[in-house]
Formats: structure tokens, sequence, C-alpha cells
């Protein structure tokens, strides 16, 4: 009892956490372990499925442009994204590779992808204020090759999916491997890619040949193509060069005393622009490019990559004929050009014309934004003996556009946009909106055919005014003097008389011309209702008025130009084909045929008659000339049955003119389509025996009775709104044709009318353009939607949605 009395009480048990302190510690490392590194990876974990696949790199660096083919199976163009030619790393010289490495990855060949030292001290400069990249070859090779899918900002999540590819590129490849796919790769500004193209683009050689020099400049390139290129920048691009020597000497890839004799010799630059390759018909090549990247978009294909073969309309035995008919006119007539160009009668002459051409240079805008007053700009300029040359060789330089197509299906087989695509891309087949000049007069006849009358109907040569109702007056002549008798319109036409073709005008109405005209062809160009339509004063394109003598060709029926036959994958499969549109009858065969009679008349004996006399060309051809006022565009368009050529010849500024000696359409245009003609028929390309489509009802040449209201109503006439009207009858008793004049119109009287400078002047035959009225109508024209009747707005007829092209 004793000892159990006087024994102490029992000791607590210590905790498990006091018995192993050390457990806790443990346990708390491993959490904040956790804690720290466990984000992250599954932050990598998650950015893992979101960075690229890495297949088979050369392979995917193969270019499969798509390929623009002729109709007989030659290469047009071919439409690459980049200017790249891959090379082997064994051509490509050593001196290249060493600048690379000793500016950008000195330890390439020690790591695997990441450099952990470079990041580190990347980071650590960069905390410190200077910013230093710390990225390897291999993730500026990621970063490059996969800009979409890795990301282009400076943030964590693009670092992250670089490093990620960069380690998958680095677990499938060798070291050497990725320096030749990273060198083949790069970008070097004008679309060039690959260190064999950017030798050639910059220096003139491959790159095999590159100098250490050479090769300094263009790895000092990587750092900035832009701000370190050695055309825009030359001195900046000197001292980069040498900074990249500095780096090659430190890395002990080049002796010093080499580097010290090299770093005060300039950059030797030989600089040529490889632009794309556009092949034998540039305009019409980009003009595919448009299309096919919206058909590549809208079917999900990429121009570029997938490869894509498009069968054009082209014949390319056609489009070099073209080429050099072009060529051949516009060198003979630009001689001519140049010598009246000359001297003091030609440029040093117009010195208010060329100030005007001054002023309106970009040279001119800089030297009055940099503080120099209108007059000091003009006579630095005018001192200036390169600007002046190159301002004279501008805007002296003629241009021409050809544009050839078959009239039943649309086809186009020759396409000629300028002279030269390097010096003129605007395209003057497709672009140029010129006033038509007596082109554009077949649309007015053909609308007196269509609405009854005939061929054999007669107007009187004499000189007529037109007074609008705001006074203007419009006085219509020719070249030569008025005879004075009455003429045929068939004779007229042929003739391209301005006073009957007026006269028709007058009484067929303007906007019934302006609508057949659209119905015909041109369906893009806005026309002005105006009297002087009728003599080509609206601008139209060449392709426009060449579909339109296609329809005349094709028996009165529109077919909408075809450029595209098929699109194709790479294997051959065809991915869409195209056939030519469905016909729309627009014009009627009748009319058509009297419309074509004409024509023929046009050529054979007419103002387009050297196509016989000089080309010898034989069958059936029906065509017009046109000149516009001072000769400022020239045309020809020939009908085949089986094609239609058409040529324009100006100068892109309308200020300068052609002179009378030369500058008519049947001196400047009609000879390309006459030499390109001529070799068509020589090649045997046409059947010289096709004939055109025939007139249902053959027409006589014995007077005939009014045909109006046979087929078609009479229009209603234009009565003149101002007073008084005389009685006399200003047309010859002998002009009447079976008791009236054979047109069925009535005589053209003199009217007073009170112009705003001469109130009460009589002017003696004069015709007053009555108010907007209701139009005649004209078989396959419909009315303007939604515009007041005769409206002069330009807006075209309302039409089905089919575009001027069914492709594009």
């Amino acid at each position: 009892m004793a000892d159990s009395a006087t024994a102490s009480p029992a000791r607590p048990q210590r905790s498990w956490v006091r018995r192993h302190p050390w457990l806790l510690a443990l346990a708390f490392l491993v959490a904040l372990v956790v804690a720290v590194t466990v984000p992250p990876v599954l932050y990598v974990l998650d950015q893992l499925p979101k960075t690229p696949l890495i297949g088979d790199l050369k392979r995917t660096q193969d270019d499969h442009p798509s390929v623009l083919l002729t109709s007989d199976g030659q290469q047009l163009a071919v439409f690459r994204q980049t200017w790249r030619q891959w090379v082997p790393l064994a051509d490509i010289s050593p001196h290249v590779i060493d600048a690379l490495l000793a500016t950008e990855d000195q330890r390439f060949y020690e790591h695997h992808g990441l450099d952990l030292r470079r990041t580190a001290g990347a980071a650590l400069s960069t905390l410190r204020g200077r910013l230093q990249g710390g990225s390897t070859l291999t993730q500026q090779l990621a970063r490059n090759l996969y800009p979409e899918a890795i990301g282009r900002a400076p943030t964590l999540e693009r670092k992250v999916r670089e490093a990620i590819t960069a380690l998958k590129i680095e677990r499938v490849y060798g070291k050497d491997d990725i320096l030749e796919i990273y060198l083949n790769t790069v970008p070097f500004l004008y679309n060039t890619y690959g260190i064999e193209m950017a030798a050639r683009t910059y220096f003139d050689k491959p790159a095999r040949e590159l100098d250490v020099r050479e090769s300094a400049t263009l790895v000092g390139m990587l750092k900035g193509t832009t701000s370190y290129n050695p055309v825009l920048n030359p001195e900046r691009a000197r001292e980069r060069r040498n900074v990249v020597m500095a780096q090659m000497v430190r890395a002990g890839r080049l002796d010093a005393e080499q580097f010290e004799q090299l770093k005060d010799t300039p950059l030797q630059v030989k600089f040529e622009r490889r632009d794309e390759l556009l092949g034998p018909a540039p305009h019409f090549t980009v003009l595919l490019r448009r299309w096919l990247i919206d058909w590549a978009d809208r079917n999900g294909y990429n121009i570029h990559s997938d490869g894509l073969v498009v069968r054009t309309t082209l014949d390319s035995r056609a489009q070099a004929m073209a080429a050099e008919a072009v060529a051949q006119q516009t060198e003979r007539l630009q001689q001519r050009v140049d010598k009246a160009w000359d001297g003091r009668k030609g440029w040093d002459g117009q010195r208010e014309l060329v100030d005007a051409f001054i002023r309106e240079s970009p040279q001119f805008q800089a030297a009055r934004a940099a503080g120099q007053d209108e007059a000091q700009a003009i006579a630095r300029l005018r001192a200036d003996a390169g600007f002046m040359k190159a301002l004279r060789a501008d805007k002296t330089r003629l241009e021409a556009g050809f544009v050839a197509l078959e009239p039943g299906t649309g086809y186009v087989r020759a396409w000629v946009g300028s002279r030269d695509f390097q010096l003129d891309q605007f395209d003057h087949v497709n672009q140029a909106r010129r006033q038509a000049g007596s082109t554009f007069k077949p649309f007015v006849y053909g609308a007196a055919f269509e609405l009854g009358a005939l061929p054999t109907d007669m107007l009187i040569d004499e000189p007529m005014e037109y007074v609008t109702p705001d006074g203007k007056v419009w006085r219509p002549t020719d070249i030569g003097e008025p005879s004075y008798q009455p003429i045929s319109l068939h004779d007229a036409l042929a003739r391209s008389k301005n006073t009957i073709t007026a006269q028709v005008m007058h009484y067929v109405g303007a906007d019934t011309v302006a609508r057949l005209a659209q119905a015909m062809g041109v369906r893009d160009s806005k026309l002005a209702v105006v009297p002087s339509l009728g003599l080509g004063t609206s601008g139209v394109t060449l392709r426009e008025m060449a579909t339109a003598y296609a329809t005349i060709a094709n028996g009165g029926n529109y077919v909408a130009p075809l450029l595209v036959l098929s699109v194709e994958d790479r294997s051959g499969r065809v991915l869409e084909s195209f056939a030519p549109a469905p016909a729309e009858s627009v014009l009627s065969p009748t009319a058509d045929a009297d419309l074509l009679a004409a024509m023929r008349a046009a050529v054979d004996r007419g103002t387009g008659a050297a196509i016989r006399t000089r080309y010898k060309l034989k069958g059936e051809l029906a065509g017009k000339t046109g000149t516009t006022q001072d000769n400022t565009d020239g045309w020809f368009i020939l009908m085949h049955p089986r094609l239609v050529s058409g040529a324009w010849v100006g100068f892109n500024d309308s200020r300068i003119r052609m002179p009378d000696s030369w500058g008519q359409g049947a001196r400047s245009a009609l000879p390309m389509v006459g030499e390109f003609m001529r070799r068509i028929v020589d090649a045997r390309l046409v059947d010289t025996a096709a004939r055109f489509p025939a007139a249902p009802q053959p027409w006589s040449w014995e007077p005939q009775p009014p045909a109006w209201g046979s087929l078609f109503e009479r229009p209603p006439q234009l009565q003149p709104e101002l007073l008084p009207l005389t009685p006399a009858n200003p047309y010859p008793a002998e002009y009447a044709v079976n008791g009236g004049p054979a047109l069925g119109f009535p005589p053209v009287r003199p009217v007073v009318v009170g112009p705003p400078d001469e109130p009460g002047r009589v002017i003696e035959h004069a015709v007053v353009v009555a108010p907007p009225r209701e139009p005649p109508a004209v078989a396959g024209v419909a009315p303007r939607a939604g515009t007041p009747p005769g409206e002069a707005s330009g807006a075209g007829p309302a039409m089905a949605p089919a575009d001027s092209y069914q492709n594009p």
C-alpha cells in the first residue's frame, strides 16, 4: 500500500507530431512541391494537345501550288504562296551555318530543343531591363512552321507551346536535319523564303557560293527583316552584318584579322526582286487568281498548298499570236509617238500640260509636304533629268488591250491586258472604261431593226442640232462634208455616218439603245442615257464590247464569257466543272441578220476594208471600227462565226492623244486584230468556211413600205414642247419613198427654241429632245426596275442575277 501510495502519477503520452517532427517538415515540403509543380505540370499537359503534330517536315514544306492550264494543256501559271527552293544542307555555304550558330544558338548541338542556361540568362537580363531572347533555333523553327497553332502574341501560353513543339521536333529529327529545315523555311521579305532564294534575290548567286560578308548580311536580317533590309536600310544592315561577324569571332568561327579586313567593306548587294511569274497572260491570271481564292474559300481548299489544277478556256496558241500582234503594232506606233513628242513641238512645247503632270506626281506632293511652294517644287522637279525622263516615258507610253472569245460558247481564247505587265498592271480588257466611239453604233441600228426598221430605210445626210430640255445644243458631224442625200441605214452603219446615227438614235430613244446594249453584253458599265450615247460617249470595257459583238455573231443570243472549264485536285479528280451558260435571246434573228449584213459591208467596203485588202482575209467576216473625239481612243472589233476579236489602243492619260495620221481605229487597233486573225487562219484554228446565222426572212433592196407595226408596236413620237413649230418640211421632195419617209419617222422641222445664250434663235433642222418618256419595248430588253421611265440614271437594265461572266 505504501509503495502504491508514494508512487508518482503516470506521464502524459507525447503526440505523434512531437515524436516525429521531421515527418511534418517532409509533409510540408511535399505539399509545397505539389503546390508549386502540379499546376504548371497540369498546365503543360493541358497545352500538349493544342500543339501541332510533327510529321515529315521536309515533305510538309514541299509546295503543292495550284496550277493554271490552258485548254490545250499548256501550263499558264503556278500559284505559289512564297518563293522557296529547297536545298540540302550540303549545298549551303558553311559561312551561313557558322554565322547562324554564332549569332542565334551557340549551344545548338548540346541541347535537346530547350537551352535552360540560355533561357535563365535571358530571363535575368529581361528582369534587369535588357530585353533578350532565349529561343533556340529549334524553338524558332517551331514558331516559323506553326504560327497559327503556336500563336504570335508574347505570352506564356505561346512560349509553352513553342517549347513543347521544339521538344517534339528534336525527338524526331537530328541536328543537321533541323538546320536544313530551318534554313529552307526562314523568311527574307519580298515573298522570299529560304536561304537559296534569299541568296539569289539579294546577291544573285546560289546559297553555296555565299561568302562571309554575304552570309553575315543574310543571317543578320533574321533579327528584323525590315529593319536590317540591305536594300531599304543599307547602313543599318551593314552595322548588323558586322555584329554577326563579331559574334563569329567570339565563337571561334572567324579570324579576328579577317574581321578587321571585312568590317569596313560595302554590302555589294545585287538585288533582283523575284516577282510572281504570272505566265503569258498575266492579266488573265490575276483575274483568275482572285476567282480561285474565292472558290477555294467556299469549298474548303487552299490554292497554295492543295495542288488544285484549273483548266481554263484560254488557248496557248491564240494567246501567243495575240501577244505578238499587240507587241508588233504598239512598238511600231510607239516609235511615231516618241518622235512626235520629241523637241520643241512635243514634250518641251506642252509646258502647261507637263506642269499638270508634275503636280499630280507623288514627288511633287512630297516636295509640297516638305515645305516647298508650288513654283519651287515644279522648278526642282523640272531640273531633275531622271524624274522628267521617267515622267515622259510613263505619260507617252502607248497602251493597248486585246481579247478574243468564241460567240457560241463564251470561251475566252486570248487576253492581252497591256503591252507589258511589268510596266502597266492595269487591265485594258477588263478594267479600263473608255469611250467606245463608233463601235457603239451597232446597238443603235440593232434597236431600230428590232423595232421594225429595214436596212433599206433612208435618212438624209445633213447636219443636225439636238437641243436638250436644259437648252444645251449638240451638233454631231462627220469627218467629211454632209452630202444632203438620202442614205440607207445599211450604208450609214457600214460608212459609220454620225449624222444618220444621231437621227436614228433620236427616233429610237437613248434609253432603248442603252437597254439593248446592256442586254447584249455591256452589263457592268453605267451608260449615260443621253442623245450622244449612240456615238459611243459612255465609258465601257473592251471585254464588254467584245461580248456584245459575240452576241451579234451568235444570232442575237448572249452567252456569258467563260474562263474556267474545270477545277481538279492534284490526283485528277474533278471537283467542279463549268459548261457554257444557257444562251439568252436578246435580239431577234431578223434584226440580227440585218445588223450583221451592214457590219459585213463595213469590212468589205467600209472603214474596216483593210481586213480584206491588207490582210487578205476571206470568208464570213463582219466588224466595226471606232474612234473617239481627238483620237483619244482607237477601236476595232472583228466578228468571225467562230471567233470574235477586239482591240483598243490609246494612252492611259486621255489628255495625251493620237494624231490624225494613225489615230483612227482603222489604223491603230485594226492592224492588231488583222494580224492576229491572219495568224489564226494560217494555223487553221478556225473554220474559214463557217457562216453566220442566216436571216429567217431575207430582206429585199427594193423600196419597202414602213415596217413599223408589222412585228412591233410603233413607238410614240417625240413631240417638242417648245412652240411655235413651222410647217416647213426640210426634206427634199425626191426623198419621199412610197409616199413618205422610208423609216416611217415624221420629218424633222425647224423649231424656234430659246437657248440661254441666244433666246428666240431659229435652229434649222433641229430636234428638241423631249423630257423622259416611256420607251418602246425592245425584244429581250427589260425595263429598269425601280427607275422612272426614261430616267438617265445609267444604272442599267434589270437583269437576271447572271453576272457578266459565268466565271469569274
